[in-house]
């Protein structure tokens, strides 16, 4: 455009002949008499495309691979390398390059449409209408350690406040408990949520839109009055707001890697962040996050006095060693062998119960075939079997917990020395069911005032456990009366200095 016009000009004002402006900047004449003809430069003539023999020959074949993946699955679909991969082995005779074949696959790919990403319509939500809800991945460092979590995030559509909350496993107990905590961070219920299709919720999938949800989950949302509406399988963008809301958590607070002791203390640090992000705005939104929150809250459904019961109950018979199966791991009762007790599965913990109380409660474990003990449970037995203390299980957990401090092995030594191993291993379970009544900080305390002051004996520590509630008598006053006839002053002694002057000098 630029050289049309400098032509235009130089002609005009310059040498004013074809020729000479067609020198001054070396194009051909044709080109002058082009730009003095028409201010803008005419289009360039398509070419005419190359011919590709190479691709030509394996086309067919490509073809038929691209057009039967229509029907695979999305995630098994033929690539450009597989496809190479597969013209090597089964058109052993045609040589091509790979970057051929890529982009004729490319072309194909965009003709066909498996490129292209559908248009989306933007939607607009009343308020309180619909949540969208789903689970994804991050990594956290809990203790000093690397290990995946399972963050849950409900998301508002009309406000875009969010809530996220991490679990060791997405299980269905705390996929109810994040329903419960985000209702009450949003401060109601919305009246429509969206998942995908989640073995949570999901038995099995029907025609359309249509879902047979598990029994749980139905009892669930009918506790809480919010409807139900689940994704056409393989379509995310249907939540797409709940999609786009887990990459911008884990983009802005999961980076770096949020450290903690434990889970606790991790959603402690995610409420932090769900909290901190309702002060941004949304870019062509007049309100900011929070403000919208405190709008919407005054529409949604009302809280539930109670909430629903968590806890997915089952039976199960105390074995040999004192245990009931629970998910494929063993959970130490201090039941009797037979008994029949109730168990309770909730997010984090697995509690046992017998005869209308809880008798047990075990942090729960999401590995396979563990065995979780705690050694007071055993107790009762060891008092029987004393020699069995120094090698159990439940004792080794506590080492390896910090639960079994150095002083504890101090005094089992001392007493095990004094009065034997049995009897020195008896009266140290004995300390350990004062531990278990009294508290187990409690006896620490005394076990290591007692080898501090080497009183290494059982009396001793039951002594100090005891100190505290032991009636103390302090001494009356007493009236002095008639005796005060007989009080006398205090005898000056300061004669007997002299003695010891007389004696220096």
């Amino acid at each position: 455009m630029e050289l049309f016009e400098q032509i235009r000009r130089e002609y005009e004002f310059g040498c004013g002949t074809i020729q000479g402006v067609a020198r001054k900047f070396g194009v051909h004449r044709r080109m002058v008499r082009q730009a003095l003809g028409n201010a803008f430069p005419p289009r360039r003539q398509a070419r005419s495309p190359r011919k590709r023999p190479r691709v030509q020959a394996v086309a067919a074949f490509i073809d038929r691979i691209l057009e039967a993946d229509r029907d695979a699955p999305r995630k098994q679909r033929h690539t450009a390398h597989r496809i190479y991969v597969r013209i090597k082995q089964e058109l052993a005779n045609y040589a091509i390059a790979e970057s051929t074949v890529r982009r004729y696959v490319r072309q194909k790919k965009r003709e066909l449409g498996l490129l292209g990403r559908e248009v989306s319509v933007p939607q607009c939500y009343d308020w309180g209408e619909e949540g969208q809800v789903d689970w994804y991945e991050a990594y956290v460092e809990l203790a000093g350690e690397r290990q995946k979590a399972q963050l849950f995030s409900m998301r508002s559509m009309a406000s875009a406040g969010a809530f996220h909350r991490a679990y060791p496993r997405a299980t269905q107990q705390a996929f109810f408990e994040a329903h419960e905590l985000g209702f009450a961070f949003f401060g109601g219920v919305f009246r429509r949520l969206r998942y995908d299709n989640l073995s949570s919720a999901v038995k099995k999938v029907l025609r359309g839109y249509r879902r047979e949800e598990t029994a749980r989950f139905i009892a669930f949302r009918s506790h809480w009055g919010f409807n139900a509406q689940f994704c056409t399988p393989g379509a995310p963008q249907e939540k797409g707001g709940v999609e786009g809301e887990a990459g911008y958590f884990r983009r802005n607070h999961l980076v770096p890697l949020p450290k903690a002791a434990d889970f606790d203390e991790l959603n402690q640090q995610l409420l932090s962040a769900c909290s901190a992000d309702a002060g941004r705005r949304i870019a062509e939104r007049l309100q900011s996050v929070g403000e919208r929150m405190a709008i919407e809250r005054e529409r949604l459904l009302p809280l539930q006095s109670e909430g629903f019961e968590l806890a997915e109950e089952s039976f199960a018979t105390v074995n040999s060693k004192g245990c009931v199966c629970v998910r494929t791991n063993w959970y130490s009762a201090p039941l009797a062998v037979g008994t029949r007790a109730r168990v309770r599965v909730l997010p984090a913990h697995v509690e046992i119960w017998h005869a209308g109380a809880r008798v047990a409660r075990h942090e729960r474990s999401y590995s396979r075939r563990q065995q979780i003990l705690e050694l007071e449970h055993y107790l009762d037995v060891l008092e029987r079997k004393p020699g069995a203390l120094a090698g159990s299980k439940p004792l080794e957990r506590w080492r390896a917990e910090g639960r079994w401090p150095d002083s504890f092995d101090q005094l089992w030594s001392s007493l095990n020395c004094r009065h034997g191993r049995q009897v020195g291993t008896r009266s140290m379970i004995e300390l350990l069911q004062l531990g278990r009544r009294l508290g187990y900080a409690r006896l620490s305390s005394a076990i290591e005032a007692a080898v501090k002051l080497g009183c290494m004996d059982a009396a001793a520590v039951k002594y100090l456990l005891h100190e505290a509630e032991l009636p103390r008598i302090s001494a009356l006053p007493l009236e002095v009366g008639p005796l005060a006839h007989y009080e006398r002053p205090l005898p000056d002694l300061s004669s007997y200095d002299q003695l010891l002057i007389g004696a220096a000098t």
